[in-house]
């Protein structure tokens, strides 16, 4: 039997509602699983194109009721389009996203956002957060459980024994301190202690080069440090071919790997592509083992 994969339509003033349509009509998606297309109430209306709170509350209602649908079994895997973090504040919401309401509605204690892709393959330590908060908030303790929920969650996708790398936070990873202390003072140790646990981890490694050894299949993942550090490489080998996937979670989420693109909202030309992945990569994960 076809796993049934809800399709949810994010912020309904952006591409989320045309691109999720063409996913759930899309003949690859119709040969593996069932869409579910979850959306507002058809009589809804929207700004196209505009940031709204109304259209925040929309992309927030949809999404709780696809994850409620999830728990219950009613469908065996989620695949999200964009939500608009803006309109998400507008709306009074608390969170930045998918990943971290994700985590409140399923009572997650630790997810992690990863970007699949053929060539390369990145999770990411810190997600959205300013930049100048990253060298804070990346610790020894960080990394062991980003480290760890990566190792564990890597075999459902067929990566039995995954082989990681962790990116460097400063240029030239540091350069034994002559560039910064975080590699020798944080993320060295974590390494080192991962290793201890039996992970096959290696770093912390040059950002300019990991991700190239990484594609080039030395490694099957690179953990970032930083949200642009890991989605720049992602998105320039395979933007519209990548998948945002939340790691952690009891159930199964995909979503793509660009945003609301209000700019072209309602005018019938945004491209599918990432949403299908998506959609085909969910019903992969959701089929029995």
């Amino acid at each position: 039997m076809k796993p049934r994969v809800a399709i949810t339509v994010g912020d309904p003033a952006g591409i989320g509602p045309e691109i999720a349509r063409k996913a759930a009509e899309d003949s690859r998606v119709r040969d593996v699983c069932e869409p579910v297309l979850y959306g507002p109430p058809a009589d809804a209306t929207f700004d196209i194109g505009a940031v709204s709170a109304d259209a925040g509350r929309a992309a927030f209602d949809t999404i709780t009721a696809a994850v409620r649908d999830a728990q219950a079994g009613t469908v065996q895997a989620i695949a999200t389009a964009p939500v608009n973090k803006l309109a998400f504040s507008r709306a009074g919401l608390p969170w930045k996203g998918h990943t971290d309401l994700l985590a409140h509605l399923t009572g997650s204690p630790q997810v992690a956002m990863m970007f699949w892709s053929e060539p390369l393959k990145v999770v990411l330590a810190t997600i959205h957060v300013p930049l100048a908060d990253v060298p804070r908030l990346v610790t020894r303790e960080t990394l062991a459980e980003i480290i760890d929920l990566t190792a564990r969650e890597l075999p459902r996708f067929g990566i039995a024994t995954p082989r990681l790398a962790l990116a460097g936070l400063n240029p030239h990873a540091g350069e034994d301190g002559l560039l910064g202390s975080e590699e020798e003072a944080v993320l060295r140790p974590a390494v080192a202690d991962a290793r201890a646990r039996g992970v096959q981890i290696d770093g912390p490694f040059p950002g300019d080069t990991i991700f190239v050894r990484a594609s080039r299949g030395e490694f099957d993942a690179v953990i970032a440090c930083y949200h642009d550090q890991g989605l720049i490489p992602v998105k320039l080998l395979a933007f519209g071919q990548a998948v945002n996937v939340t790691l952690g979670l009891p159930i199964i989420r995909t979503s793509v790997d660009h945003g609301t693109a209000f700019d072209i909202a309602g005018k019938g030309v945004a491209d599918p592509s990432s949403m299908i992945t998506a959609t085909l990569l969910a019903a992969r994960l959701a089929r029995p083992r």
